[in-house]
């Protein structure tokens, strides 16, 4: 089932099939040098418990979604909402897309189109993202796509990390 969809991409709910292609990903260095863990060391066994994990929320409409190029069903990333802080009505938004397509506008499609699905068809008040602070790409995106900066903190690594907020303008005031 797709989830999103983009003028290039379909963001839908992995499948089996994917995870093979996503370890793939999640075990390129270059790929997980922003993630919080940093791990580039993940076995199939471990990424799909992880999936199983975070999905179990799938029926409310979150959790980790594959992303497919529509024109050719190549898998490029993933993408996510999460409801980190068990709060309704927020969610927090995150992305991995493998390094041979950095740098073609396919962050900001993602990001915009989890902005608009939640806002729109979950009805989410408030997104926030987080990323380490010298991800200078994905700072540059969140401000693009009208997120604001709340807040620094470090992460467990002692790593510098930035807070974005984006508000549902349907619900201020």
């Amino acid at each position: 089932m797709n989830i999103i969809k983009t003028n290039r991409l379909l963001i839908r709910r992995i499948e089996k099939d994917d995870i093979g292609i996503l370890l793939k990903i999640y075990n390129k260095e270059e790929n997980m040098r922003y993630i919080s863990s940093g791990r580039y060391d993940w076995s199939y066994a471990e990424l799909e418990e992880k999936y199983t994990q975070i999905n179990v929320n799938h029926k409310m409409g979150i959790g980790i979604f594959t992303v497919e190029l529509k024109e050719t069903n190549e898998i490029i990333g993933e993408a996510g909402l999460f409801n980190s802080f068990d709060i309704p009505n927020i969610l927090e938004l995150g992305y991995i897309i493998d390094v041979l397509y950095w740098n073609k506008g396919f962050g900001k499609e993602i990001l915009n189109g989890l902005i608009d699905y939640a806002f729109h068809s979950l009805k989410t008040k408030t997104l926030i993202a987080r990323m380490y602070a010298n991800n200078i790409a994905s700072v540059k995106l969140s401000e693009t796509c009208g997120m604001t900066k709340i807040k620094e903190e470090l992460a467990n690594n002692n790593h510098k990390v930035f807070v974005y907020e984006l508000k549902n303008k349907a619900y201020s005031i």
